[in-house]
């Protein structure tokens, strides 16, 4: 199964989107919402339709497995369900005021800041992973 990104981001609107990047697969699908689980949603849900439509007219479907990619007003958004911004706050270092402008779109963080919120998270999630209970 090929692999191919699905990058989200949000709209100058405050919507949300997502889209496949992927220039070689004979389909595209997009997906819209007014959060960026509903847009994740409505991407899922497209994709099914395109795999009904190809099965209905009999034509061979490439089953593919997303990557999803996130803008941080995205990933802020989708993730804030298990991240405060006072939480994300204490794993990444980042003052939840910035973070808060991040989310509403004000402010768009620079490479490096992307990079140590990525790294931030990536390690909570390996030390998430290390955990057992007795």
């Amino acid at each position: 199964m090929k692999k191919v990104k699905a990058i989200i981001e949000r709209a100058g609107d405050g919507n949300y989107s997502v889209y496949m990047d992927a220039d070689n697969i004979s389909y595209l699908i997009t997906g819209t919402g007014t959060t960026a689980a509903e847009a994740i949603a409505s991407f899922k849900d497209n994709y099914e339709d395109m795999k009904r439509y190809y099965a209905e007219e009999g034509k061979e479907f490439e089953e593919l497995d997303f990557d999803y990619q996130y803008d941080m007003a995205s990933f802020l958004s989708y993730f804030s369900k298990a991240f405060s911004l006072a939480g994300l706050s204490r794993i990444t270092g980042i003052n939840q005021g910035q973070l808060s402008h991040y989310v509403t779109g004000h402010r768009v963080p620079s490479a490096r800041t992307k990079e140590k919120i990525q790294k931030s998270i990536h390690s909570f999630a390996s030390d998430l992973s290390q955990v057992s209970f007795v």
